[in-house]
């Protein structure tokens, strides 16, 4: 139940997100919702892969590669859900990465976990 109602949540944040950065298309609150079950998988399986790997080059930028390791998440999800999820451009992804943390942050505040 927690799962659906994290997802739906996201979904929500993802459409909000998209309609506010230019450069993000998404198709429908379906497709919202088929990107926040992606994201959720992704974030789970392949993330912690990709921190890991580039560990020693998150160490030496601060932390920096670690918005490109968020970019590079939303470029696969956009590229598993193609029709459906479009990203145009590097700034737009990072962007949209760091404005979806924020949305997500606050609709889970108000959801009151």
């Amino acid at each position: 139940m927690n799962f659906l109602v994290n997802t739906l949540i996201s979904a929500i944040a993802i459409a909000i997100t998209a309609f506010l950065i230019p450069g993000i298309e998404v198709g429908g609150i379906w497709e919202a919702m088929l990107v926040a079950v992606v994201m959720a998988l992704l974030n789970r399986f392949v993330k912690p892969v990709l921190a890991l790997l580039t560990l020693p080059l998150s160490i030496i930028t601060l932390g920096l590669s670690y918005l490109a390791i968020n970019v590079a998440m939303v470029y696969l999800a956009a590229w598993i859900i193609s029709p459906g999820f479009e990203v145009h451009g590097f700034l737009s992804a990072l962007i949209f990465s760091i404005a979806l943390s924020i949305v997500n942050s606050v609709l889970d505040g108000m959801a009151g976990d």
